[in-house]
């Protein structure tokens, strides 16, 4: 739970980054991956990472003009990167314009639990990160080169002049 706006803030800059990356490596042709027939798509993963920050933060009563939490899912991987620095660059705008230390422990009732402003803004980074790492595996099966986030990735070893970790 987050308890100083500024920790969110910074926080949430290098998770914006490093999405940010995984979404700019995205194709138009990868949109399409997924790892069954009854799953998710790479593009709706993308979008669903998009759509749930002005859904579960219009549930604390932000506005966001980027985006409606219902859009629906674009055709091009262009208007997806757009739509998710646009709806980061509003959340980060509203909070840090808007609230207050004390407004984190403000509490809010979302899916029928109980949460402070805090564990909310913590749920959402811990959200985006589960379904970053889901993406990053339909970009490999979709032949996507993977942007390290956490450090490097496969590809980007010896970049660093390291080889590669042994499989």
């Amino acid at each position: 739970m987050y308890s100083k706006i500024e920790n969110f803030e910074k926080s949430y800059k290098i998770l914006v980054e490093g999405t940010q990356k995984i979404m700019d490596a995205l194709t138009d042709e990868s949109l399409k991956q997924s790892v069954a027939d009854d799953h998710r798509t790479l593009g709706r993963m993308a979008w669903h990472i998009v759509t749930t920050v002005p859904e579960m933060m219009g549930e604390l009563g932000m506005k966001f003009d980027a985006l409606a939490k219902d859009a629906p899912l674009p055709a091009t991987t262009e208007e997806i990167k757009n739509s998710y620095r646009a709806v980061t660059g509003e959340l980060l705008k509203q909070v840090t314009g808007e609230w207050k230390d004390e407004t984190l422990f403000q509490v809010d009732e979302l899916y029928g639990e109980k949460w402070p402003r805090g564990l909310t803004l913590r749920i959402l980074v811990n959200h985006e990160i589960h379904h970053r790492g889901q993406m990053t595996v339909l970009m490999r099966q979709a032949g996507l080169p993977v942007p390290g986030v956490f450090g490097p990735a496969r590809e980007e070893w010896t970049a660093y002049g390291m080889p590669p970790p042994e499989i």
